[in-house]
């Protein structure tokens, strides 16, 4: 259903459509309200805490930029995005290290995986280049998506229809996605950087702190 809202108001109102949250008002704060991750400072004005994982942090203001096609539905779309590639690599990471890459790709042989990955562009080359044709392909299809759904306001950022089992899309699975999204983002972030700097994998790395 079309809101017939202001289109700045019906963006923030529909971030998260109540036909796929049942968001209560007891999750939104009142204006000029102080920050929660912030309490010195007011919170941004346009993060009521409708969004799954909204405490107020933006002291970059980034989500009152409204420009160049970006605003508050893109940047959520964007975190949601590299959240969700960002659990994929750290898990990938620690898998290959902890059971071994697939069939016919190199071994680590106790170095970084950012080491390994030049092995792999050397020996498979046509593979990367087919992941990288597939990422912009899907890239092109949700950017469409999400053209589409910030004018209609009929589908929330991230949403792609993609639930093969069906799971009950609550607050509390909105918030633990978000936040674990977060926290792999500066996981991956550590990997990578700790890899091109020690070039030793990231449980040799992690043994080092803990020694």
């Amino acid at each position: 259903m079309k809101s017939t809202l202001p289109p700045s108001t019906t963006l923030i109102t529909t971030i998260v459509p109540s036909k796929q949250l049942n968001t209560s008002d007891a999750y939104r704060r009142a204006p000029n309200a102080n920050s929660l991750s912030m309490p010195f400072l007011e919170q941004p004005k346009n993060l009521d805490g409708s969004m799954a994982g909204d405490v107020g942090f933006d002291p970059l203001g980034l989500s009152e930029i409204d420009d160049l096609g970006i605003d508050l539905y893109w940047l959520r779309e964007a975190e949601l995005k590299h959240g969700r590639v960002a659990m994929l690599a750290a898990t990938g990471v620690i898998w290959v290290e902890g059971f071994g890459p697939l069939p016919g790709w190199p071994e680590a042989d106790g170095r970084s995986q950012m080491d390994v990955f030049w092995d792999a562009w050397e020996e498979h080359p046509n593979a990367i280049c087919a992941g990288i044709v597939f990422i912009t392909a899907i890239e092109l299809i949700s950017g469409v998506a999400t053209t589409m759904g910030r004018k209609t306001g009929e589908r929330a950022p991230g949403d792609f229809g993609l639930n093969p089992l069906q799971f009950e899309i609550t607050e509390e699975l909105a918030l633990k996605e978000i936040k674990h999204g977060r926290l792999a983002m500066w996981a991956v972030m550590g990997q990578i950087g700790a890899g091109l700097m020690t070039h030793e994998p990231a449980f040799g790395n992690l043994d080092k702190i803990f020694s």
